[in-house]
């Protein structure tokens, strides 16, 4: 699977995070590993890596790709979440020259038919990034909630037009157990969506982002990354939606902002202070010949943001 595996966008976060010697790095999202592969091959021959992940088997194959580097590398199986507690106990705290932090679902995710992330198989609906924690499962969520709340959901994460006929027809199909059947009743339920996509895309969408909390926990996860950066250092954010991008976009530009009051009031008195600076007002995105060889890379954006010196203002 590692010697497959293509990181999204790897050249533009190579470029944006600009390792060097001696650096210390940390990939949020590890994966199978291939960001951070690079990383430390350019920080080489003493910068360090801290890996984090939720998902047990992704980090198993992290963990065999990056052994070349030796205990350059330090991975741990957990969230982003606790960022800044993990980056605390190495005893970075401040002190990180770079973020990198790839959302959404992975290829070993898609790729395992068990995992229940993908209706080209029928598996049972799981959709949970660890495994191995208690807590909903994608077959909990559509078995359990009511149709008004389960249509909200499909709305609100998965911008699906026909959520509430799609939460009735899941209602009326009740109980519903593996991804064949979910993905069956959405088709029956709305043939609507972009050409070429799967009529049950959104809601395979909604679903996943709603059992691993995925919204919530990237609002979690920016501050902590501001906090525990260097000066200098950069964050740098790759996201696969429009709502993962919304919450990174406005976060950033709220933060390389000296002040949030209104534009019409004359004189400050929010006291807020800009902490980063944007690296560029737009994302990078992929390059065609990226997109022909990974076709999952094609609705990727990254940003990129810089932290500023203390008592330095935008």
């Amino acid at each position: 699977m590692s010697a497959r595996h293509e990181p999204v966008l790897l050249d533009a976060v190579r470029t944006a995070l600009r390792p060097r010697p001696g650096g210390r790095y940390v990939d949020a999202t590890v994966g199978l590993g291939g960001h951070a592969a690079a990383l430390l091959a350019a920080s080489a021959p003493d910068g360090q890596l801290l890996g984090l992940d939720v998902d047990p088997q992704a980090l198993a194959v992290a963990r065999e790709r990056l052994a070349p580097f030796g205990p350059r590398v330090h991975l741990r199986h957990g969230s982003y979440t606790h960022l800044a507690d993990y980056v605390r106990a190495l005893g970075w705290h401040g002190q990180v020259d770079g973020i990198v932090v790839d959302l959404g679902v992975s290829s070993l995710q898609l790729d395992s038919p068990e995992r229940g992330f993908s209706f080209r198989h029928d598996a049972p609906l799981d959709m949970r990034f660890d495994p191995t924690r208690e807590g909903p499962t994608a077959a909990d969520l559509v078995n359990t909630l009511p149709e008004d709340e389960l249509a909200d959901l499909l709305w609100r994460y998965g911008e699906e037009r026909r959520a509430r006929a799609v939460a009735r027809a899941i209602v009326r199909n009740r109980p519903i157990t593996t991804t064949g059947q979910l993905a069956q009743v959405v088709a029956s339920a709305t043939r609507s969506g972009k050409p070429g996509m799967h009529p049950a895309t959104r809601t395979f969408q909604a679903l996943r982002i709603a059992v691993n909390r995925e919204l919530e926990n990237l609002e979690r996860l920016l501050p902590q990354a501001l906090e525990v950066l260097a000066p200098g250092g950069r964050l740098a954010v790759i996201a696969f939606h429009s709502l993962e991008d919304r919450i990174v976009k406005h976060f950033l530009r709220r933060e390389s902002r000296d002040c949030l009051c209104p534009p019409e009031q004359l004189v400050c008195t929010c006291g807020h202070r800009a902490q980063v600076r944007l690296v560029r007002p737009f994302p990078w995105r992929p390059e065609a010949d990226e997109v022909s060889r990974n076709p999952r890379a094609r609705s990727a954006r990254l940003r990129v943001a810089e932290k500023l010196p203390s008592g330095e203002h935008a």
